[in-house]
């Protein structure tokens, strides 16, 4: 029993740390599969050292280290009971890189994709693409030996795995890269672990009845995405052992090993040349999987440089996510298939000629029954929609879930129509409606059974399903393991699938390598059993969890918490664009991610024996970093939106610990800042004084670097009271009802002004009743009661006069989409809330929408010249768009407008103005909002949709941002 001194003791001995805490523990019990195992603790090595003394520790206390970069494996590689090692925080480092090699070494934390962005400005990239390629680091590449989706040009990564610098298991550093036969014989001679080991490989592999039990087992080699165990098949095929040019390169073991035999530490790859400027997409329909199938081989004989399948299952779950709406623009009926099949040249005409041919092709098979072509960006958004399939399957609503099991299987091309077709018998066989997608082209389909792991008969299922597929593809002498990994799930398959002889090669292997099995136990040798230590307790009673909020649309709110798979989409980087997670971003730590959050209350809820569930203080520690952008609400594939939880958890942990005065300050600011407008200028001297503000922002807990914000001299709804009785226009185009939001009402009156003013002089006729406050602030501070009440007053309020033909309309994107988000959670009457909702807009959605009916038009504004750049609101980003801000600022003949490829900004209402949130706030301003800014020049006008983004970028940058109405409006020329 290794005691918690024990790794003290070990985490002072580091540059880095080790964490043993509960939620440390729980945070790194699963990874994207469906296991779970608490490990022991979790180290986060600074260096090579650090790794030695760790690996020391395991051998000298008998644990096993499992190896970790971004968590996203599907077959339970990165869990385990000993100590995960994440790599992912600070082995990140771009190394080198050799343009005449075309070589670049990488510590195994790095990106995928940032390393492509590195890359492209030489005209090089890694080949190796897959479908969470935003996150997934090179490591983990290494260690799955990944493929994706452009395996059938570029190969898989163990064909780019040029050298490895490792650490073995008796701590030695070793680098391993292609040697001669004179280098080969004279390393066997050393007497060390390194010696050892090459001797090994000698004695077992140079026979050739060995050679050709390894051939007659193994999968058969066109089928180039093989991972069945360690890739003996490979190491043959060298000089040492047969003949040919291949030299020997223990690279190609260890590659696909999935950390069992050594530390890696660096990885050289080998790179390509950038794939060919122009391309087209031909997305072939079908009607059945069975044609999609027959159609794959045919159309392979044609160069394509993507050959991917999407079934009916993946397309409808695309329907109900925000984010994959818009990219389902080139789907036409309802197919139960597509394949997507790219073809890429350096010219045109090369490019027309390919394509004509391939049409050609598709239209004699005749089982397509349509071939939509997509070119430019059409192509990515396409793209798009077929990787975040694995993501959007957590979106089906209930315990039954798409599960990886058998998702992996790869066959030849020859064989892939009879596989599927005998494949879909089993399915039918045990009434499964199962899922398929992905690498067609490759040979390899995932498929998976849709089972509840909860119940103990689909566990049974689980297994049987995975014995019974495992037969089919030994048939076909296919590969359990196409590019996932065998991990938990498929490794107990290895012995049937090569034979016996094979695995006690395999067995010898890691003998050699790892003598005491430190490394990933229970993977590829002596595995643990597939269906055992499952994320879910089997025929566990499920928790009752009442909620003010609710979660009814994913049957509770435990079961929001489970649409988490894992997937990771919340780990990619700032590059990568997109909001979600900003405060991860920062500070790279697994806790503040979506899957971090989601996991952690998954946990607690099942787990706790307390009456009040939330009332914990690692959830506290959790939700406490985020800033409720409502990024995930659209960016993870499976919806989790952090955002409702975290108001849900507040509400419940302060339901028990109270709330404190700043809180309610906060969260009552409108009540304050009405009062607050009785004397505005007395109020803002108070705010805006070095003596005061000092003393205020003391006492409150807000940091002293923040400007606060002042009262406006008149508000809104005072001003509109008087103009809106004689401004009416008498023949307008719309009425619309404007919805006076607390901030717009208080603080920002002026940019009120200018909308109304905007609206009015178009054309519009306006419509302000005395709304009540959205309660933006109450949600977002936890104080759900009260913005009930407020929901509940406001749908009464709407309910009888908003319709299409009178629509509301609002200014502050986070106070009036809450009648598109959290109203449908807190209203009472829910009929009345939807219908509201549908006819609930942000200003700029309906000037973009009254701009494509033609009824605004380009000659009523300025000619004048103005740049612009234009930063936008998180909520609108999660719950609408950044199209329509674009769009009308876009109107001005002369105006240049540029959207700043920011995340969040950093403030997130009043997260921004705590003292202890401080820091975080302004270094998520400063990842890529900040700098671009101040690039700009003084001419340059700096546009923000969110009250909180202007405040930001005024205490970040020292720039006033203005409202693109208000730019708008001052541009405005001619009235109607």
């Amino acid at each position: 029993m290794i005691k918690s001194s024990h790794l003290e003791v070990l985490s002072n001995e580091l540059e880095g740390e080790v964490q043993f805490d509960p939620l440390t523990k729980s945070l790194y019990a699963t990874d994207a599969s469906v296991y779970r195992r608490l490990p022991l603790a979790v180290a986060f090595p600074k260096n090579e050292e650090d790794i030695k003394k760790i690996i020391n520790f395991a051998t000298s206390n008998q644990c096993g280290l499992i190896p970790r970069t971004a968590g996203t494996s599907l077959a339970g590689q990165c869990v385990g009971d000993g100590i995960v090692v994440d790599v992912s925080k600070h082995f990140t480092e771009i190394c080198s890189l050799d343009e005449s090699t075309k070589t670049v070494t990488v510590q195994p934390g790095v990106i995928r994709d940032d390393l492509n962005r590195f890359l492209a400005p030489f005209g090089l990239f890694f080949g190796p693409n897959t479908s969470t390629s935003n996150r997934c680091m090179i490591g983990g590449m290494v260690g799955n030996n990944s493929s994706g989706t452009t395996s059938i040009q570029y190969g898989v990564t163990r064909d780019k795995v040029v050298a490895m610098k490792t650490i073995l298991s008796d701590g030695s550093e070793v680098a391993f890269e292609e040697i001669s036969t004179k280098d080969f014989h004279e390393k066997r001679k050393h007497a060390t672990l390194e010696g050892s080991i090459y001797e090994m490989l000698y004695q077992e592999f140079s026979s050739e009845g060995v050679q050709h039990q390894i051939l007659t087992n193994f999968p058969k080699p066109e089928i180039h995405r093989r991972n069945t165990g360690y890739a003996i098949d490979e190491l043959i095929k060298t000089t040492i052992f047969a003949d040919g040019n291949n030299g020997f390169n223990m690279c190609k073991l260890l590659a696909g090993s999935e950390g069992t035999l050594a530390f890696t530490t660096k990885i050289t790859l080998q790179l390509d040349t950038l794939p060919p400027a122009e391309s087209i997409m031909i997305a072939a329909h079908f009607h059945s999987i069975a044609d999609c199938m027959k159609a794959v081989e045919p159309v392979m004989k044609h160069s394509l440089f993507t050959c991917e399948m999407m079934d009916k299952t993946i397309l409808d779950c695309t329907k109900n996510n925000i984010e994959q709406l818009k990219n389902r623009f080139f789907i036409v009926d309802d197919p139960e298939a597509i394949l997507m099949l790219e073809l890429r040249a350096d010219t045109i005409e090369n490019l027309n000629k390919q394509q004509k041919e391939l049409l050609d092709e598709l239209n004699s098979l005749g089982l397509s029954y349509a071939n939509p072509m997509l070119s430019g960006t059409e192509i990515a958004q396409a793209l798009e929609l077929r990787k975040a399939g694995l993501g959007l399957l957590g979106n089906i609503v209930g315990d039954k879930k798409a599960v990886a099991c058998i998702e992996d299987t790869a066959v030849a091309l020859s064989d892939l129509s009879p596989y599927i077709e005998e494949f879909s018998e089993l399915m039918t066989k045990y009434g499964q409606n199962a899922v398929y997608y992905a690498h067609a082209g490759a040979g390899e389909i995932h498929l998976r059974p849709i089972l509840d792991l909860k119940k103990k008969e689909d566990v049974v299922l689980f297994k049987q399903i995975t014995d019974d597929v495992a037969v089919l593809v030994k048939k076909y002498q296919g590969s359990m393991s196409g590019e996932h990994g065998d991990g938990i799930v498929r490794a107990g398959y290895i012995p049937f699938m090569i034979g016996d002889k094979n695995y006690q090669l395999l067995q010898r292997i890691k003998d050699v390598f790892d003598p005491q099995h430190i490394f990933n136990p229970g993977k590829i040798v002596d595995a643990y059993p597939m269906d055992e230590q499952l994320r879910y307790k089997i025929d566990r009673k499920e928790p009752e969890i009442q909620t003010i909020l609710d979660f009814s649309d994913s049957l509770g709110i435990l079961r929001a918490a489970e649409k988490c798979n894992g997937s990771g989409d919340c780990r990619k980087s700032v590059e990568a664009g997109g909001t979600m997670c900003p405060s991860y971003r920062v500070t790279k730590n697994e806790k503040d991610t979506t899957r971090g959050r989601a996991n952690a209350l998954r946990e607690v809820l099942t787990n706790s024996d307390k009456k009040n569930k939330f009332a914990q203080e690692e959830l506290k520690e959790v939700f406490d970093l985020c800033l409720s952008c409502k990024g995930c609400a659209s960016e993870c594939p499976s919806n989790v939106d952090v955002a409702a939880l975290k108001a849900e958890f507040t509400y419940q942990y302060q339901k028990q610990h109270g709330t404190s005065i700043r809180t309610k300050l906060f969260a009552y600011n409108n009540q304050l800042n009405r009062l607050g407008s009785i004397i505005p200028g007395m109020t803002n001297f108070i705010f805006n004084n070095s003596f005061t503000s000092k003393v205020l922002k003391s006492s409150l807990g807000i940091a002293k670097q923040r400007t606060l914000p002042l009262l406006a001299k008149q508000s809104l709804k005072s001003w509109c009271k008087k103009y809106l009785k004689g401004k009416q226009p008498k023949n307008p185009i719309k009425t619309v009802y404007f919805f006076i939001d607390e901030f717009t009402n208080h603080l920002d009156a002026t940019i009120g002004i200018d909308a109304i003013e905007l609206l009015t002089r178009l054309n519009y006729g306006i419509k302000v009743i005395d709304n009540k406050e959205s309660g933006r602030s109450f949600i977002s501070k936890g104080l759900l009661e009260k913005a009930k009440r407020l929901a509940n007053e406001n749908i009464l309020l709407y309910k009888s006069i908003i319709s299409e033909t009178t629509p509301l309309i609002g200014l502050e994107p986070s106070a009036i989409l809450t009648f598109r988000d959290e109203y449908l959670r807190l209203a009472n009457d829910r009929k009345s809330a939807k219908a509201i909702a549908q006819h609930t807009y942000i200003i700029d959605e309906f000037l973009k929408s009254e701009i494509d009916l033609g009824n605004i038009t380009t000659d009523q504004f300025t000619t004048e010249n103005k740049i612009i750049k234009l930063h936008m609101h998180c909520h609108q980003k999660a719950l609408s768009n950044m199209e329509a801000t674009f769009a009308y600022l876009n109107l001005p003949e002369k105006f240049k407008v540029t959207i700043i490829p920011s995340g969040c900004c950093g403030m997130a209402g009043s997260f921004g103005y705590e003292k202890e949130h401080y820091d975080i706030s302004m270094r998520v301003g400063e990842q890529t909002l900040f700098p671009a800014i101040r690039k700009s020049n003084s001419n340059t006008v700096i546009s923000a949709v969110g009250t909180s983004c202007r405040h930001q970028i005024k205490d970040g940058t020292g720039r006033q941002a203005v409202h693109p109405v208000t730019i708008l409006r001052n541009a405005l020329t001619r009235i109607v």
